[in-house]
């Protein structure tokens, strides 16, 4: 079913510093994930499976590579009624970039004037789950909502990363920190959890429009927790959405609730790691609910060599088009397109990304090696932090090293 009332728009525009260095050349949108994907892939695979089709992004930092994904791997029918549209930051209400979430909404205001859907979702582009629109939008309607949040139980030590909301027997959102510091309000009866806001809006057109108009006049954020919602709650009917009831074609029950937050290296690594499970949460081999993407004009992956202790092995591992391994060794890791793994080298619990020759003899684990870098014969990587470091690599708290792109060794 086509959803022609509806217009999305993702926010896509965001620095991703704690992404860093994946982000140094792309917006984190546009960060490859799981093998073949980019980021914001699984919000917009999420809309495309759900309907929705009148789709703009709203791009602003170093775009090329997120607009170049976009236009080449999410062709739609114009015919239809359908766009994807990328709309760069054009400064229409000042010579500014956008000052927050919400004031990337408002200097595209027109765009919700030109389409005068009856509804408006507002989506972040940045995170790696799968969501049935339509059940969320029903219960939109259902609550005669002004504006509905999904929410999520997430650690309270973990708080801080997000919005917390707090509702009542109805789930009317009663109560809301933006980002809390200390002492976040719990779920109760569980007080080890909050219920977090997942970044994503259903407004109704009115309430959205009169709400950014007002934000645009208070001196503010002008971001949609600090600013919006916490405006609006008071005296508005907003409503939050459980995510964790979000059913969907095919989904197995290790998969309902499945929500990461990709926005720091390790967190990033992690969800990368999850994938490679026998059952992992978050399944992308559902015929039911697909993960499109661009399709690369590359030939199948090859394993080559078996002769004595050189041989060309993958366990557990995700092996992207275009790969040669050739008598090296993986386990636990994930390829994209076009990697080649030389002989004798030994690879572990690492994200290899595109176009990365691995030299004979090396070794690395638990490492992030960012796109066109080549690994010489016997180099060691994931081993010595301090060597790491030397070298200009990042590696964080619990020892995940990042090679940036390029990087000459």
């Amino acid at each position: 079913m086509y959803n022609d009332d509806v217009l999305v728009m993702i926010l896509a525009g965001g620095e991703g510093r704690r992404l860093y260095p994946l982000t140094k050349d792309r917006a984190k949108p546009a960060v490859p994930f799981g093998g073949r994907y980019r980021i914001i892939d699984f919000v917009l695979n999420n809309f495309a499976n759900s309907g929705f089709y009148k789709i703009k992004i709203l791009t602003q930092f170093k775009s090329d590579s997120l607009n170049k994904h976009v236009s080449r791997g999410w062709p739609v029918s114009p015919f239809l009624g359908q766009y994807i549209d990328l709309v760069p930051a054009q400064m229409r209400t000042g010579n500014e970039w956008y000052k927050g979430t919400a004031d990337a909404i408002y200097q595209n205001i027109n765009t919700i004037y030109d389409e005068n859907p009856a509804y408006v979702c507002v989506f972040g582009g940045d995170h790696v789950y799968k969501m049935d629109v339509r059940h969320k939008l029903e219960y939109h309607k259902e609550k005669g909502a002004g504006l509905t949040i999904s929410g999520i139980p997430v650690p309270i030590e973990e708080a801080y990363h997000f919005g917390v909301m707090e509702v009542d027997e109805n789930w009317r959102l009663i109560g809301f920190q933006e980002k809390p510091k200390s002492n976040p309000k719990t779920i109760p009866g569980r007080p080890d959890m909050v219920l977090a806001s997942m970044g994503n809006y259903i407004f109704n057109k009115d309430a959205i429009i009169k709400e950014l108009k007002s934000d645009a006049k208070r001196s503010s954020s002008h971001d949609f927790g600090r600013d919006i919602i916490t405006h609006m709650y008071p005296k508005g009917k907003v409503y939050v959405y459980d995510f964790s009831r979000n059913r969907l074609p095919g989904m197995s029950e290790t998969e309902r609730g499945y929500w990461r937050d990709v926005g720091s290296i390790d967190s990033y690594w992690k969800a990368n790691m999850d994938l490679l499970d026998v059952q992992p949460e978050f399944n992308l081999y559902s015929n039911e609910w697909p993960i499109r993407t661009f399709n690369y004009n590359y030939p199948p992956a090859k394993f080559v060599w078996e002769e004595s202790e050189r041989i060309g092995m993958a366990t557990n591992s995700l092996v992207s088009e275009g790969c040669i391994i050739s008598g090296g060794q993986i386990s636990r890791c994930i390829l994209s397109p076009n990697v080649r793994v030389n002989s004798f080298s030994v690879i572990r619990e690492s994200i290899i990304m595109e176009d990365v020759n691995i030299g004979r003899h090396a070794e690395i684990k638990r490492a992030i090696i960012d796109k066109y870098v080549d690994i010489p014969p016997y180099t060691k990587i994931g081993f010595d932090k301090e060597e790491d470091l030397a070298r200009g690599f990042y590696v964080t708290e619990t020892g995940i090293t990042v090679v940036p792109k390029g990087a000459i060794l």
